[in-house]
């Protein structure tokens, strides 16, 4: 029985499950290698965001990203924003978000084939798992 040939095309994002305990400051480190998983990607010139969103209460918090020329990123849940997430629920995980990383790269100047234009990647989605903490804030 013949069936046709499937090519995949594209770059499918690293999907990360994060841990974060409620009220605390949370940080996921994202190293960009080159093909040989060693050598640092030059991410020079590119500009990172990150959100998180709620499904339950249609709500997203912007994350704060740091980002260095050696390919390191580091995507940071501040205490401030932890400290909303689940509020007033009493069981082990009080929610789920989703989460994206997204980097924007300048073209590189080079008219033909999109070169030339700026790219949007989401190289990073996932879930973060929020545990409840039991200091008094369940």
């Amino acid at each position: 029985m013949c069936s046709p040939l499937i090519e995949k095309l594209g770059a499918s994002p690293a999907n990360i499950q994060w841990t974060v305990v409620r009220g605390d400051t949370a940080t996921l480190k994202v190293d960009f290698l080159e093909d040989d998983e060693v050598t640092a990607y030059d991410t020079g010139g590119w500009t990172f965001s990150a959100s998180a969103y709620d499904p339950a209460g249609d709500f997203v918090d912007e994350l704060v990203v740091e980002s260095y020329d050696d390919g390191t990123v580091f995507i940071i849940a501040t205490q401030d924003i932890t400290a909303n997430w689940g509020i007033s629920k009493y069981k082990p995980i009080v929610a789920e978000l989703r989460f994206d990383l997204t980097a924007t790269i300048p073209g590189d100047g080079v008219s033909g084939g999109g070169g030339d234009l700026e790219t949007v990647w989401t190289p990073v989605v996932g879930t973060i798992c929020v545990l409840g903490d039991v200091s008094g804030t369940l």
